[in-house]
């Protein structure tokens, strides 16, 4: 079974973590993927090697940046009924606070989409959706 047909199924399913589990990138991160009530949301599980400032601590921004951009990959895939997997154009992040060593989460939202892209926004927050420590905002290609 390919990549695309394993996704279909996990979709089938309604089953996001067996998603997030076919990228081996998102394995490596710790990230996955769970639904609740508003939707999609992805999770960058805590660990010790994701800390880039020890004297905070604090997150490292790539890190918290590559959670952003799986998030908008993920709800891509997770929404899009495309063949092909969704490919980034341009992304901009957003660093509003420090992300302090525990759990980060995002939801993406599509604020655009055409025949051939999508403009993507996501928010991350680790206490309240309401309180976001990043964001992004991007473009991708679906065909």
């Amino acid at each position: 079974m390919n990549l695309l047909e394993e996704l279909a199924a996990a979709k089938l399913a309604r089953d996001p973590a067996a998603m997030a589990a076919l990228f081996p990138y998102a394995r490596y991160l710790g990230l996955g993927a769970r639904l609740d009530e508003a939707g999609l949301v992805t999770v960058l599980r805590h660990d010790p090697t994701h800390i880039g400032n020890p004297v905070l601590p604090a997150l490292h921004g790539g890190v918290v940046g590559a959670a952003l951009e799986t998030a908008a990959l993920f709800h891509l895939m997770w929404a899009g009924d495309s063949a092909r997997l969704p490919k980034i154009v341009t992304i901009t992040f957003e660093y509003l606070r420090s992300a302090r060593p525990r759990d980060l989460f995002a939801r993406a939202e599509v604020t655009k989409q055409g025949r051939r892209v999508a403009h993507v926004s996501v928010a991350a927050w680790q206490d309240e959706p309401a309180r976001p420590v990043a964001a992004a905002h991007g473009v991708f290609l679906l065909t």
